[in-house]
């Protein structure tokens, strides 16, 4: 592997569409209800993609620091740990994505806010500085939140909630408390792709002092929290879209039946190396919803 092939290998440009499924869902929302602004669509996607690079290149430097990125581990081999980078260009790295995160940030909140109050503009600027915090201190530093239980929560709330219910108001310039339901979706099957990883990681995360919530709760309950996290996320967009008037927009719900084929073999897995490939599976079907609903929407 190549220097350049390791600084595409730390883009980890596979986990982009999971980050963009709130983004994306909660802008075709905002369309299918007449409120539209191409600006705020093209920076908002700008922006939750460099988040998410940031996140990616902290998450490498972080496990590295640490020690968990290790021979034990089973998951590919992260670039600082190959020693193709090093952990000060990882740094300078982190740095330099953070300020194009936030200058690209900074130009959605000056389209998406006209009309909003000075109040409501810092409220966005909070947003976009707690979004950069939380990108890197899930690995970086001694207390790193991805290594006390809170990583599932954090998803839950950034790729879901924020994404969702925080991209809305910037076309509409109103909040819709309904859409708490299809946030919650898109959020809980980001929190199942996260426990899909800890649970892979299990036993070398524990013998990393990482204490993710599948190391604290334990292999057999790691599933059954994992299958709720995905009934859940059925659930709340089954409401969602059952009072929604577009009944186009069902379609959305297509992905779940893959989801739950998961579920069953989730529950079945006994040796850790096997959840890796179904990492994909739930990303890609996160996304698959994300889409299949908006496009449900715009055609209803």
């Amino acid at each position: 592997m190549t220097k350049t092939q390791a600084w595409i290998k730390a883009l980890r440009l596979r986990t982009l569409p999971l980050s963009l499924s709130g983004i994306v869902l909660g802008s075709f929302i905002a369309k299918s209800a007449e409120f539209w602004d191409w600006k705020v669509f093209v920076f908002a996607l700008s922006t939750t993609i460099l988040f998410q690079i940031v996140s990616n290149l902290a998450n490498d430097l972080g496990d590295s620091i640490k020690g968990t990125d290790n021979n034990e581990r089973i998951g590919p081999m992260r670039s600082v740990q190959s020693g193709l980078i090093t952990k000060k260009e990882m740094r300078n790295a982190v740095v330099f994505t953070s300020i194009l995160s936030f200058i690209s940030a900074a130009i959605l909140i000056y389209f998406g806010t006209k009309g909003f109050t000075y109040a409501i503009l810092w409220v966005y600027v909070g947003l976009a500085i707690l979004c950069i915090i939380a990108a890197i201190t899930y690995t970086v530093g001694k207390k790193a939140y991805g290594y006390n239980g809170l990583g599932d929560i954090m998803v839950f709330l950034f790729f879901g909630i924020v994404s969702v219910m925080g991209v809305y108001p910037l076309y509409s310039k109103e909040i819709n408390w309904f859409l708490l339901l299809p946030a919650s979706s898109i959020g809980l099957l980001s929190a199942a792709v996260l426990n899909l990883n800890n649970m892979r990681d299990r036993v070398n995360d524990a013998k990393s002092n990482k204490r993710t919530l599948v190391v604290m709760m334990g292999a057999n309950a790691a599933k059954i929290y994992h299958a709720l996290l995905i009934i859940l996320a059925l659930v709340s967009m089954l409401i969602y879209l059952s009072k929604s008037t577009q009944t186009t927009a069902f379609i959305g719900l297509i992905p779940f039946i893959l989801l739950l084929l998961h579920v069953r073999k989730v529950l079945a897995t006994k040796d850790p190396k096997e959840f890796d490939p179904e990492l994909k599976k739930v990303a890609l079907s996160t996304f698959a919803i994300s889409v299949l609903t908006s496009i449900g929407l715009m055609i209803g």
